[in-house]
């Protein structure tokens, strides 16, 4: 029987505190500038700050659960979770690839829908759903909101 806790999403979460600890010791030497203007180090501090805790959290939950607590070891190479990291993975490749010729906001539409499906979500309208709403959110947000000018694509442009 194993340590009580001890495991690889214990383990996942260690790297994840050391990872979030590295982003906020980097991101202190850019400077937080002021409210008025932030500094480049303002934003990847307290997200490293905030990996930092949450990992804590977790790890701190993981090594207080009783062993029988404990869902028992599925193996990560069944078939389905392969197919599902094989598909994810291509989807955000390709997803990398045609940005640049049909722009941010269409591929995130499809990389969504995509990732619903390999997700299982059932249906088209729910992934159809989850898909327009991300297009829409991340439209909303760098380009109406934000003033951030997203990577139109050379077939929009």
């Amino acid at each position: 029987m194993k340590p009580r806790g001890l495991g690889l999403e214990t383990a996942f979460d260690a790297v994840l505190l050391c990872l979030g600890a590295i982003i906020a010791y980097v991101s202190w030497g850019y400077g937080f500038g002021s409210l008025e203007r932030p500094g480049p180090g303002l934003y990847p501090f307290f997200l490293g700050a905030a990996i930092v805790a949450c990992a804590a959290v977790l790890i701190a939950s993981n090594l207080r659960r009783q062993p029988e607590d404990l869902l028992p070891e599925v193996s990560p190479l069944d078939k389905r979770s392969v197919r599902i990291l094989v598909v994810m993975t291509a989807t955000f490749c390709l997803w990398i690839v045609a940005m640049p010729v049909l722009g941010y906001v269409l591929v995130t539409l499809l990389a969504t829908y995509a990732f619903c499906k390999a997700l299982a979500l059932e249906g088209w309208r729910k992934p159809l759903a989850v898909s327009g709403g991300t297009a829409l959110f991340v439209y909303l947000l760098f380009g109406y909101w934000l003033y951030i000018d997203l990577p139109r694509g050379m077939l929009f442009e």
